[in-house]
């Protein structure tokens, strides 16, 4: 007989697990707030090139945001799984669903960031 076949969590396990899931995205929710907000302070005050980089930054920030709300998506369906079968199948799809965002975020990422070295270097008409 496979022990983890019969692995259950504990129900008051798994609410501490929710509870303390959504209090790390309420504190990232903030420090997201509070980051969106000190990039905004600095705007304004960039040349072409700055506003690139700025561009890039806001991507890779928004691609942070994005990967981190799948990670607290994927801790809420863990702690909500009901075997250790149904886990491991939660990570494998987890993995692989990362893995692919990346690349598609790195590839973006790296473009944008091609394109801002093109035009920094273009001469002003």
């Amino acid at each position: 007989m496979d022990p983890m076949k019969n692995f259950e969590i504990p129900s008051d396990m798994r609410k501490f697990a929710e509870q303390s899931v959504e209090q790390a995205r309420q504190a990232f929710g903030g420090f997201i707030n509070a980051a969106q907000q000190a990039a905004s302070e600095m705007e304004g005050r960039a040349s072409m090139a700055r506003a690139g980089a700025k561009d890039v930054g806001e991507k890779a920030m928004t691609f942070a945001q994005q990967n981190i709300m799948a990670s607290f998506e994927f801790a809420q369906k863990l702690v909500r799984a009901k075997d250790m079968q149904e886990m491991m199948k939660l990570q494998t799809d987890y993995i692989q669903s990362q893995m692919q965002v990346l690349n598609e975020q790195a590839k973006e990422l790296g473009q944008s960031a091609s394109k801002v070295a093109m035009d920094s270097t273009k001469p002003k008409l």
